[in-house]
């Protein structure tokens, strides 16, 4: 199932000056929208009937997936060979937030009953390798360190969390409220913080975590959302995800409405707005385990069906997002230099419209080093370009 190598993302590391590199492709809003559902996992040996796929995650050299699922399933994907590989069952605690570390072989996921305790888990023989106690409520999101093994962690009304693979208890934490989310740069030495009850994202710097940010990125927009109710209702910020391309300085905020927006992080000078889509914010979870049962934070429907259904392209030029009828918008972010006057429209309509779920889709994913989607909702689903003919 081994899609087109795409040139923004780099040769894989493995690759070597004797191997014969595979043909690069580079991304395009025409190769994009070209995309369709190669492979669709829908019975039961991959979902439980009534459940959903909650998370989604690539490896570093983009050829295993990992999902987690409202059914207490992992299960690990093989991205060169189009094959499921395995499951592994998380019926005690739950799982949610499956995350791989710098190795292909071991996840990081959230659990969701019994008590909030992150798991490190092996994939290889099926074990836990640690256990990273401390949160009081739900973990609502966990981020890997782009460069190194530190991670953050998050949960309802309780802490920010920083963590080292190799010890059990947190490096650093900070006192939050509400519902945060959390995102790395691509150097891994700058990391946001998402607040819905200020529609504000902070960044802090890596090195001083227990510090006031260094930069608070308000979003405004009342003048727009006013169009739509009176007083006009900010949506919850439910993802933030740095553009891969570090160069741009895009921050993507995910929230749980039918609006999603582009924040400039160096100069906080404008800001796009994603239009034209759906938003998961009052779609209900028809499981327990993501319904916040045997948590003590819980959390609002919005917050518990939001936020993995967002990505970017490889190279930072493109958004993908779920949506609650089934499609996949696609939006091409403009660069800097096309940045808007001030007072100019800000919203961009998606340029395509990727049709091939049931319902709705709960999470994306991109592969880093290919052009691979995969997409998560009822079933999971791995999206291709069409192959090129023999004459191309």
């Amino acid at each position: 199932m081994g899609g087109p190598s795409n040139s923004a993302a780099g040769p894989s590391s493995s690759s070597t000056a004797n191997t014969k590199k595979p043909p690069t492709v580079p991304l395009s809003a025409e190769l994009i929208s070209s995309f369709r559902p190669s492979k669709i996992f829908k019975t039961a040996e991959y979902i439980q009937p009534s459940h959903s796929f909650t998370s989604l995650d690539f490896d570093d050299r983009g050829e295993m997936c990992v999902s987690s699922a409202s059914d207490e399933r992992i299960q690990l994907w093989n991205i060169r060979s189009g094959r499921h590989a395995k499951v592994l069952n998380s019926k005690k605690y739950g799982v949610n937030l499956a995350r791989f570390t710098h190795s292909s072989s071991t996840v990081l996921y959230a659990s969701t009953k019994t008590d909030d305790t992150i798991r490190y888990h092996s994939l290889h023989d099926n074990r836990y390798l640690q256990y990273f106690r401390g949160h009081k409520s739900r973990v609502c999101a966990i981020q890997m360190n782009p460069v190194n093994d530190t991670f953050l962690s998050a949960a309802v009304g309780d802490t920010i969390r920083l963590w080292d693979l190799r010890k059990a208890d947190a490096i650093a934490q900070m006192p939050v409220q509400g519902h945060p989310t959390v995102a790395y740069d691509p150097s891994g030495e700058v990391f946001a913080l998402g607040l819905s009850e200020r529609m504000a994202v902070l960044l802090y710097a890596r090195k001083e975590f227990t510090t006031a940010p260094f930069l608070v990125l308000e979003i405004e927009d009342d003048a727009y959302l006013s169009r739509i109710s009176m007083p006009p209702r900010p949506a919850n910020i439910t993802s933030l995800v740095f553009s891969p391309a570090a160069e741009s300085g895009h921050l993507l905020v995910g929230t749980a409405g039918d609006q999603h927006y582009i924040l400039d992080t160096w100069s906080n000078a404008y800001k796009w707005r994603l239009v034209g889509h759906q938003g998961l914010e009052g779609v209900s979870v028809s499981s327990g385990a993501q319904s916040g049962e045997g948590s003590a934070g819980g959390e609002s429907p919005s917050e518990a069906t939001s936020g993995e259904e967002l990505c970017w392209s490889p190279d930072g030029n493109f958004v993908l997002a779920g949506t609650a009828n089934g499609e996949i918008c696609v939006w091409k972010i403009p660069s800097k230099e096309q940045a808007p006057e001030p007072g100019a429209e800000i919203s961009l309509e998606p340029i395509a419209r990727l049709k091939g779920h049931s319902g709705p889709v709960r999470t994306l994913a991109f592969s880093p080093r290919s052009a691979v989607l995969a997409s998560g909702g009822s079933a999971a689903s791995f999206w291709l370009p069409p192959a090129p003919s023999k004459d191309e």
